[in-house]
């Protein structure tokens, strides 16, 4: 194990929690209203009674309630936004079993934390007992040291939960995840999150109940994403910047909010999920669409050279020679951007998006470089015709088109082996360039 933690992870650990005594079924953490941890923190609850959201996950019969409630976990991991209760539901699951909780953030620990982790585990099997190990952020260990915790893991000498708001599928060795489960966790619904921020008020966890206007946790619920850590935080906030006398108001929460969180980032799924539904309303000519999932990257910062260089290949993939202005339109955004940047190249952004959902759209362009390139794969590149070789090299006559009338030569100019094969189909959407064609290959006795 030392030779796989290295010093590169080594800082500050979450650290081994305390066994302490037990909590009264459903109650929240004991933890005292004056106390310095945050209101997120206090509020956590201990119980699936108290648990707020995850219906679908936590519902009567399902395999994971189940094994709650037998007080025999499964090692697993937790994939889901932040806030949405990863850390809540390994304690509970903890909590249930009897079993010890060590809690340790992938970000901080090196080999030293895990492998004292290991030994605490070690010792209390030989006592009987059972733990476990909550690995926050575990897509954060590289292949190296999640290998390391196969062992544990296949021994039972620890019951492992990894956290992680990225896809695991991506993130997490093959190896692990065949030794664990995968359980997706939902942002949480606005009114799941009111209802954390009313239990919140009515303990009197958050100050004076009377001096919170039931609008301000109604706008900080909707106003969060989904993040209830970052809605009880937000609420403890603007409770302290009201003072001993002052009233927690929209205005407040907002202040403390500094606007909409948005669940997104840059480097993991919601950006790829997000560019994925802008393609999608954008192939599907729905402007609404596309100037929604626009907007949610705008907001979240993406990089427009990134959304721009989707809309360029859209441009030629959806629309091709339905609409040849599209691509035109395509790269003079791309240039916006360049030349521009933000906050004025929305505007460019924000055109181009619009013109791609409007556009006629064909695939036709791309069907035919497929066809072409499988045909080559399959049956090797031809020579040229003799005919069409440089003219230094030019063994026949090439029968020059602007020698015709309409400038159409019957000259065949594919390969003899693959003369007669048509890669481009042009659908109703290109009738200009269906027409078109279907003059020339009469031309050519076709």
């Amino acid at each position: 194990m030392d030779s796989l933690f290295g010093e590169e992870a080594v800082g500050g650990s979450a650290g081994a929690q305390p066994e302490a005594a037990t909590p009264a079924a459903g109650a929240a953490h004991a933890t005292a209203p004056g106390s310095a941890a945050p209101l997120a923190a206090r509020m956590r609850p201990e119980s699936l009674e108290a648990f707020v959201g995850q219906r679908g996950l936590l519902g009567e019969g399902s395999a994971l309630r189940r094994a709650i409630e037998s007080g025999q976990p499964h090692s697993m991991i937790l994939h889901g936004p932040p806030g949405s209760g990863k850390t809540t539901l390994a304690r509970i699951i903890a909590h249930a079993s009897g079993a010890a909780f060590e809690e340790e953030s992938a970000v901080q620990a090196g080999r030293a934390e895990v492998r004292a982790v290991i030994e605490r585990a070690r010792q209390r099997r030989r006592l009987g007992r059972a733990t476990v190990f909550f690995l926050d952020e575990i897509h954060r260990f590289n292949k190296a040291q999640q290998d390391a915790l196969l062992p544990a893991v296949e021994e039972g000498l620890v019951t492992l939960i990894g956290a992680t708001t990225e896809n695991p599928y991506f993130e997490v060795n093959s190896a692990l995840l065949s030794r664990t489960r995968v359980y997706e966790l939902e942002a949480l619904a606005p009114g799941d999150v009111l209802t954390l921020l009313r239990r919140a008020v009515d303990r009197g966890e958050a100050g004076d109940p009377d001096r919170i206007d039931a609008d301000a946790l109604a706008y900080a619920a909707e106003w969060t994403g989904g993040d209830a850590r970052a809605a009880l935080n937000g609420l403890e906030l603007a409770v302290r910047a009201a003072g001993l006398a002052g009233r927690v108001t929209v205005a407040g929460i907002a202040d403390a909010l500094q606007g909409r969180l948005i669940g997104y980032d840059r480097a993991g799924e919601h950006h790829y999920d997000t560019i994925s539904a802008w393609i999608k309303a954008t192939r599907g000519s729905d402007p609404d669409g596309s100037l929604y999932y626009l907007a949610v990257m705008l907001e979240a910062g993406e990089d427009p050279r990134f959304i721009v260089r989707r809309m360029v290949i859209l441009a030629s993939e959806d629309i091709g020679n339905a609409d040849p202005q599209a691509l035109t339109v395509a790269t003079a955004a791309a240039a916006a951007v360049e030349h521009v940047g933000l906050p004025e190249a929305e505007f460019a952004l924000a055109q181009c998006a619009i013109y791609l959902s409007l556009a006629p759209k064909s695939d036709a362009a791309k069907r035919a470089i497929r066809a072409a390139r499988a045909h080559v794969r399959e049956q090797g590149a031809q020579a040229p015709p003799a005919h069409l070789r440089s003219a230094n090299r030019a063994d026949g006559h090439y029968d020059y088109p602007h020698d015709h009338p309409g400038h159409l030569s019957p000259q065949e100019l594919l390969p003899p082996s693959v003369a007669g094969t048509s890669f481009y189909q042009p659908d109703d959407a290109e009738a200009v360039q269906r027409d078109r064609l279907e003059v020339i290959r009469k031309s050519r006795g076709r």
